[in-house]
């Protein structure tokens, strides 16, 4: 990977939707050679996807939070695997800070928020719930 995929990088995390004639012309380089390396990117891991960010509050979602959770060590696996599987669950993952597994929850309001926390906490291993409820502000900075 050189200085031009790096730039190819930065502006596809800026706008995933920018012409390949535009990075040509910011790159100075041919838009075939653009293709070509953004496909190169795609096949050696660097793009994993293009994707839309949305506002989950736009989309009547009131209650997101973001929520670790710890169990005991050997319900750690069958926790994750159980989790992915509940309603609301947008994104997962196995964690090495605060707690063993991280999880992002969209919810239609708070009493749904709630029932989706205690859902968790009754999971056999899980020891530790900790929600954090995100406010307004929620902004993605690329």
């Amino acid at each position: 990977m050189d200085e031009r995929d790096t730039e190819i990088l930065k502006a596809l995390v800026k706008n995933a939707r920018i012409s390949y004639v535009s990075l040509s012309k910011k790159l100075k380089i041919t838009e075939a050679a653009v293709r070509k390396r953004v496909k190169k990117l795609e096949q050696k891991g660097f793009v994993k996807g293009f994707t839309t960010i949305v506002d989950p509050e736009i989309l009547g979602y009131g209650a997101v939070a973001v929520i670790g959770v710890d169990t005991k060590p050997d319900s750690l696996m069958a926790s994750f695997v159980a989790l992915k599987g509940f309603k609301g669950i947008k994104y997962i993952s196995l964690s090495s800070g605060d707690h063993m597994v991280m999880f992002e929850a969209w919810c239609k309001d708070q009493g749904e928020l709630s029932h989706l926390i205690s859902k968790v906490k009754d999971m056999e291993g899980v020891t530790k719930v900790c929600p954090a409820v995100l406010l307004k502000g929620k902004e993605f900075i690329p």
